[in-house]
């Protein structure tokens, strides 16, 4: 079973002039769909796993019966794949308020902002390429911190709620080296919060 490029509910453009048109068009349609094929390609070689849900694989990463070349593979390439579908879903260019969320950010970060300093450091403080994240852990609490590559939170058994893409395509075009103004705007397209 092949997995798709997503569709955005959204256009290219929709996003502007926080993210965009140009770089929407470059980080969804050419770098995740390559990590969609990529992905593909690697699962072709394992039938029985290619019917399985791609954030069920990453989560189970390290028990999969494939070889050390082939489980890398997944985890950046399936990495790519699951990390930028949730992206695409917590983005947005009108706000809807993930209440429950909100409260539960309120009560363990002190308040939005607050939260929003927290999460910015983590992204901006983030060493080359990777993501910063909102989870919830094993123990349904919130935390926050950045992984590297493709890196998923799922392979800690962590639940990824927020995702910031991190990664220089991500920004470049537009921001060129300046990633703390790409965070800084991204807060106006994150729908959730």
């Amino acid at each position: 079973m092949k997995h798709e490029l997503p569709q955005l509910p959204y256009s290219y453009d929709a996003l502007e002039p926080s993210i965009d048109a140009k770089t929407m068009e470059v980080h969804h349609g050419k770098h995740h769909l390559a990590y969609t094929d990529k992905m593909n390609a690697v699962l072709e070689k394992y039938p029985v796993l290619a019917k399985e849900n791609p954030e069920d694989l990453i989560r189970k990463l390290n028990e999969l019966d494939m070889d050390e070349q082939d489980r890398t593979m997944l985890k950046n390439h399936g990495g790519g794949y699951i990390n930028h579908n949730l992206f695409w879903k917590i983005l947005g260019p009108k706000k809807e308020v993930d209440q429950s969320l909100l409260n539960d950010v309120t009560k363990t970060f002190g308040s939005c902002d607050m939260f929003k300093q927290e999460f910015g450091k983590a992204a901006l403080s983030h060493f080359g390429s990777g993501w910063a994240w909102l989870v919830r852990d094993d123990t349904g609490a919130l935390k926050i911190y950045s992984l590297p590559n493709k890196d998923s939170p799922l392979t800690k058994g962590h639940t990824p709620l927020i995702a910031l893409d991190v990664w220089e395509h991500a920004y470049y075009l537009k921001y060129q080296n300046r990633r703390q103004e790409y965070i800084e705007n991204w807060w106006h397209v994150l729908r959730l919060l």
